[in-house]
């Protein structure tokens, strides 16, 4: 029998943003992130959301990652809800478009797209007019195949510091990578049952406090379980990419969407597929 694939996984970072938070400054966040790429040798793709980058200070930070050798992406510029019945194409096209200029003169600037929210429209119409505007405009969907809530986990930690800048960080980062590996596991179980093979991944995380802290602690936890880390643009070209599957409401892993189209998986699906929901329970139980 041949031996077993490894798994692969890649980083794609969504959100780069300059706001303040407790412990550390934008800048000191951004050189921490960066600083952990470069500690294990691997590019991300940083989709870049352009209203929270959009004076000088953000101009720096995307430049910053151009200089390394990342991937610059397009997330929008609003970060619009596409699944809103209120939401048109127009407006959403305009939207991504908007974004463009903050980006397209970086090196490395890459034709990829991340919907907001991974929704990818709520009617046929709709998902079909952005995926016909994306093929025009020589992008391809930059999809996620591991989706996580790390936003929610980082919302809850920063809440807690501005009440306790003494707060005791080993809980939030031993739940963080707990549930990045928890949904790590999901999603690439479900991954070989539906396309018969492992995948190359990309793990969706944002660019926050959060991961200035502890990135670095989660690139090794996957090391440590013999995971291969590998930079965006080589897990991209994995065909698994190039899917585009027929389902409504449009979005969400897409691994989950495959599964969602085969109609075999219903039991082990559940919607929207990550939510801050889920953690809730657990994380009040923790008193996180």
């Amino acid at each position: 029998m041949p031996a077993a694939q490894a798994e692969e996984i890649s980083f794609t970072m969504d959100d780069p943003q300059v706001i303040e938070t407790p412990l550390l400054t934008s800048k000191v966040r951004n050189e921490k992130i960066l600083a952990a790429f470069d500690k294990f040798k691997v590019k991300a793709a940083l989709f870049v959301c352009g209203m929270r980058i959009d004076n000088d200070e953000g101009k720096a930070l995307l430049r910053s990652w151009d200089e390394k050798g990342h991937m610059i992406a397009n997330h929008s510029y609003s970060h619009l809800y596409y699944n809103s019945k209120k939401m048109s194409f127009e407006e959403y096209r305009n939207d991504v478009l908007k974004v463009e200029p903050l980006i397209k003169t970086l090196k490395n600037f890459s034709r990829l797209f991340r919907y907001p929210y991974l929704k990818e429209g709520n009617t046929q119409e709709k998902r079909d007019q952005m995926r016909d505007f994306l093929k025009q405009n020589s992008y391809q969907e930059g999809y996620v195949s591991i989706d996580a809530s790390d936003w929610a986990i980082d919302a809850r930690l920063i809440a807690k510091l501005e009440k306790n800048p003494k707060l005791e960080l080993k809980p939030y980062r031993d739940f963080y990578l707990k549930h990045i590996w928890s949904r790590a596991q999901y999603y690439n179980e479900l991954a070989k049952k539906v396309y018969g093979r492992q995948i190359r991944h990309t793990l969706l995380i944002h660019h926050s406090l959060l991961n200035a802290l502890f990135f670095g602690d989660l690139m090794q936890m996957f090391k440590d379980h013999s995971w291969k880390l590998i930079s965006a643009s080589e897990a991209f070209k994995d065909d698994v990419f190039k899917l585009h599957p027929n389902i409504v409401p449009a979005g969400e892993s897409i691994a989950w969407a495959s599964a969602k189209e085969s109609g075999k998986f219903e039991s082990q699906l559940r919607y929207p597929a990550e939510d801050d929901s889920y953690e809730k329970e657990e994380m009040d139980r923790l008193g996180l």
